[in-house]
């Protein structure tokens, strides 16, 4: 981990109180390193910014999905009641039902999601879990594919098998190490080059084949990638044509239109300085930025407000290293 650098500052008014190491990758439509800073080319675990590959491996293995319950197997939602009614679609076009989840029971994400779910008294359930639209079409693959349900999440599973052949063709690379996810899925490893060149074949791909669907499912409905109030939602509306997909432990990549991406892993696991380090990373891309610079200093996500007693008293914001040569 000491190959991490400073990506992000948090200054309460003009006292620097916090900082956070990472590492950062942004690739050129050809796939040429415009910046590298830390270690882009070790390995590390997408999490669920591996989501959209995973997504893609379905198609590949005959899952028919598109439109917004496409967007909802490449997505990390917050467990509000259009996800929850798009999960149980998935599951029952499929003939299965939510018993046959096998992920995580966890709460919603999203705050209103989570107040409405304790109202109704409800616990943590599988189909509320962020990454249940993803398992969801995950059994509906084995469903078309004609593989067992009941052991869909071992590494040797041929749904695994096929997850893990489409992240090595996307990213280029082969998977260094095998893990479990916090939703009880495969989790393998490549580098934040590998992730980004994936997400940049993955935003350049013709309309009709497996990654240019999920890449125009994921532009269409980002809404369901995320949801209300989250920055990857957001982004997507905010810049024209990105496609972008948040991970646990400070994990963020993106990519525009053009095959230009960024990956990035903040060192500590804190969510808060992705957004910032992110779109500093999408300005060497020369992204449009117009309508994310134009947000009020109290919704930015390119300098997220710190706050005091209820209000903006300092910023969260991209490090100077940000701003170095490649180094990859």
């Amino acid at each position: 981990m000491g190959g991490h650098e400073l990506v992000a500052e948090v200054w309460r008014g003009d006292f620097l109180e916090s900082e956070h190491h990472g590492s950062v990758v942004v690739l050129d439509v050809d796939s040429r390193p415009v910046l590298g800073v830390g270690q882009p080319s070790a390995p590390m675990y997408p999490r669920s910014s591996n989501k959209p590959v995973q997504a893609t491996a379905m198609l590949r293995s005959g899952l028919d999905l598109d439109g917004d319950l496409l967007a909802l197997a490449s997505a990390s939602h917050s467990g509000e009641t259009y996800h929850v009614d798009g999960v149980r679609r998935i599951l029952k076009h499929a003939g299965l039902s939510e018993s046959d989840l096998q992920n995580t029971p966890d709460l919603p994400l999203g705050a209103d999601a989570l107040a409405a779910h304790h109202a109704a008294g409800h616990g943590p359930q599988r189909i509320t879990m962020n990454c249940s639209g993803k398992h969801a079409a995950m059994l509906a693959t084995c469903v078309v594919a004609g593989w067992p349900t009941t052991s869909y999440l071992s590494a040797e599973h041929p749904l695994q098998r096929a997850v893990r052949r489409t992240l090595e063709d996307l990213s280029g690379e082969q998977v260094t190490h095998v893990g479990v996810d916090g939703c009880g899925a495969p989790l393998f490893a490549v580098t934040l080059v590998g992730l980004a060149r994936a997400f940049g074949r993955i935003a350049t791909a013709h309309p009709g084949t497996p990654e240019g669907r999920v890449a125009a499912a994921m532009r269409a409905h980002p809404e369901y990638v995320g949801g209300t109030g989250r920055d990857v939602t957001d982004l997507m509306r905010l810049v024209p044509g990105l496609i972008a997909k948040d991970g646990a432990e400070g994990v963020y990549a993106a990519a525009l239109p053009d095959g230009g991406a960024v990956a990035l892993k903040i060192a500590d696991g804190s969510g808060r300085a992705r957004p910032p380090a992110l779109i500093a990373a999408l300005r060497h891309l020369g992204a449009d930025l117009t309508a994310v610079d134009a947000r009020p200093a109290d919704t930015s996500l390119a300098t997220p407000p710190v706050l005091g007693h209820g209000v903006p008293v300092g910023t969260i914001r991209p490090a100077a290293t940000l701003g170095t040569p490649a180094r990859v």
